[in-house]
């Protein structure tokens, strides 16, 4: 597992093996894999929770971080994103976090360029977000059990949102049911194929897990977003108490965050008893130890073998 770009990306399997991991690091593993290792997250879009969070994984790993901060990095001055990656790699980066306003970005890196630096998809574009999508799914799997058989109805802004693709196509491949919710323009074809759309106090008695995406406003024409009625969409769309009361006794209230409160979820939602959206966060820094480790495993090997070569005493 050299880089980890996409859910697409990973085996059934691998995902299982990252949870395992992952709960691991949380019941207290300790890791000495990142000693002697250097990280940079270049992230080329704002992030507070993926940026910072990938941050206190790579210190709980004992990595070292190098600074980087894309407004004032030579980018700037035009250099490409392979040069920024490839200096880092010569100043003694091990493993790159990046973030990208480009749909799949790193498929140049990896397809057309020799770097031996590892990559994690911080997020590209509205494309892929495996880290989100990974802890999502430690999240889900540590309070039921399984994914097969489990109703996953996703609310939002579905077109724009690199979480709602990466979360629908894995948990439909593990065996759930995904549904989806929002505006009808944002229920394209890509998500018809995986499950219906519904109204929103159908899916609230439903699902097992109802989880919820901000609309992005920044991604949105100046139209759209002039026409867009924050208290219209939350009365149509949002969580509320009242259908938080329709829902499952175990069933879970999730979102990614940022949260946009009193646009699709109440204020008095983010924290109520179902909600597991400040547990998700605190998933995710073991969810990305796991990553990270997983990329950096096979040079690990590597150095034992190259230091048990080093303690041969020729005669």
């Amino acid at each position: 597992m050299k880089n980890i770009l996409s859910m697409s990306q990973l085996s059934n399997e691998e995902v299982y093996s990252l949870i395992d991991s992952a709960e691991k690091f949380k019941a207290g593993k300790k890791s000495v894999i990142g000693t002697d290792k250097f990280a940079i997250n270049l992230f080329f879009e704002n992030s507070t929770r993926t940026k910072s969070s990938f941050q206190v994984a790579e210190m709980k790993l004992g990595m070292k971080e190098i600074e980087f901060e894309a407004s004032t990095s030579s980018t700037t001055k035009g250099e490409s994103l392979y040069d920024t990656i490839k200096t880092e790699e010569s100043i003694g980066a091990s493993v790159a976090i990046i973030r990208h306003s480009k749909d799949k970005y790193y498929e140049d890196l990896v397809n057309n360029h020799d770097l031996n630096i590892h990559i994690i998809n911080g997020g590209d574009g509205t494309g892929q977000h495996p880290s989100q999508s990974l802890l999502d799914l430690m999240t889900i799997f540590e309070h039921f059990g399984k994914f097969d058989g489990l109703k996953i109805g996703i609310i939002g802004d579905l077109s724009h949102s690199r979480v709602a693709h990466s979360n629908a196509e894995i948990l439909t491949r593990l065996g759930a049911q995904v549904c989806f919710g929002g505006l009808d323009a944002w229920y394209t074809p890509e998500f018809a194929e995986m499950g219906p759309h519904m109204d929103v106090d159908d899916l609230c008695q439903e699902m097992d897990v109802v989880m919820l995406l901000r609309v992005q406003h920044e991604r949105l024409s100046e139209e759209e977003n002039k026409s867009f009625s924050k208290t219209d969409y939350f009365n149509k769309y949002g969580l509320n108490k009242e259908r938080v009361n329709m829902m499952k006794a175990d069933a879970m209230i999730m979102h990614p965050a940022p949260i946009n409160r009193g646009a699709e979820i109440a204020d008095d939602v983010v924290e109520c008893d179902k909600s597991y959206i400040f547990p998700q966060m605190a998933n995710g820094v073991f969810m990305r130890m796991a990553m990270i480790e997983a990329v950096l495993e096979g040079d690990h090997i590597h150095d034992e073998v190259t230091d048990q070569k080093r303690q041969v005493v020729l005669p």
